[in-house]
């Protein structure tokens, strides 16, 4: 079965469909330049970063993982694999309820946060692999899983700036979780429905004038010019104000600077999680010197949030398409007469 399971996934790599990115002289499947992945002689090679994974065809597909970031969990979820979950860091931030119910079920386990992970708890869970964003910090607690035979995995979406890249991871854990398939059709589906979206926003005649995110302490983090951020900007036909920046980074700027840049602003997008425009001004009285603030609309991605759980952070991150959707629908609504916003929700 290990021969004929591995001969089959060899097929499904090396096999080509329009949908797929393109791949270099060896066979890779790029997902981006921080992923790519191949089959070789009887196993499956990962590159993930600075990483490389060479995982024996016998151990996939993977039947229990442990997440040490929830933000993997949209994957899972979109995949219908929430069954392989045996274990998961900070269960308070998963949005999911069918992996919520789980959780209170005792069928997945709380195995700490990033504060303090129950490493006991993980070894006597036994999982085959674990998959989690890389901290170098815990490098230590890595190899202690390591030395106990478990295999860990890194995966760092959060770095990706091309949103339908950041979508893309989904054909990965296709691959590790024996549902290349679907994971296939479902990426094809989400870049297509992009897309198109893409080329609708495109036909509006007005393109509005955008802020983004809010301050912290005295510093306003705005997201440069290169982050995914400013890409579903621009694919919303929208004008982002800090566009012509280089960063792929969040940029730390005074209020001062923002109150230039934002002069013109009709909109005010990805304004933290407030209820309420009030609730803003508490915390920084400096927000009503803002035109925006006093006369534009402005969005928090609150649209779907449970407790400390928000699901523009989890499934939003594989649903890039509804994202700019959102975003759509928020500066051009005649476009979408008859969406409702997903994961945005308007600030009055």
């Amino acid at each position: 079965m290990k021969v004929l399971f591995f001969q089959i996934f060899c097929v499904f790599l090396l096999l080509s469909c329009k949908n797929e990115p393109a791949r270099d002289g060896g066979n890779w499947e790029i997902i981006s330049e921080n992923l790519k992945y191949r089959a070789v002689e009887d196993a499956l090679e990962l590159k993930s970063g600075t990483f490389t994974f060479e995982i024996p065809a016998s151990e996939l597909p993977y039947q229990k993982v442990i997440l040490l970031n929830a933000s993997l969990v949209g994957y899972f979820t979109e995949l219908g694999m929430e069954d392989r979950i045996t274990g998961i860091s900070s269960p308070e931030y998963v949005f999911s309820p069918a992996i919520r119910e789980k959780i209170a079920r005792n069928k997945i386990h709380n195995i700490g946060n990033e504060q303090k992970y129950d490493v006991e708890k993980i070894i006597a869970l036994k999982p085959q692999v674990i998959l989690t964003n890389y901290v170098a910090n815990f490098e230590n607690t890595y190899e202690i899983l390591r030395r106990n035979g478990i295999r860990i995995i890194f995966l760092n979406e959060y770095e990706e700036q091309n949103p339908l890249e950041k979508s893309a991871y989904l054909k990965v854990f296709g691959v590790l979780l024996g549902a290349g398939e679907k994971a296939e059709e479902r990426f094809a589906e989400i870049s297509a429905e992009y897309n198109k979206l893409r080329e609708l926003a495109a036909t509006s005649a007005t393109k509005p004038v955008v802020l983004a995110n809010e301050m912290y302490g005295n510093q306003w983090f705005m997201p440069g010019g290169r982050t995914g951020l400013a890409r579903f900007l621009a694919d919303a036909h929208a004008e982002y104000i800090h566009a012509d920046n280089n960063d792929d980074r969040a940029v730390p700027m005074s209020f001062e600077e923002v109150y230039v840049k934002a002069q013109g602003a009709e909109f005010w997008v990805n304004a933290g999680n407030h209820p309420s425009r009030k609730n803003m001004l508490q915390l920084n009285p400096n927000y009503e010197k803002l035109e925006v603030f006093r006369n534009g609309k402005m969005y928090a991605v609150t649209g779907r949030e449970v407790g400390k759980s928000n699901d523009f952070f989890e499934s939003g991150v594989v649903r890039t398409d509804l994202i700019l959707k959102d975003y759509i629908k928020i500066f051009h609504p005649t476009l979408l007469p008859d969406y409702n916003l997903t994961y945005m929700k308007e600030l009055k």
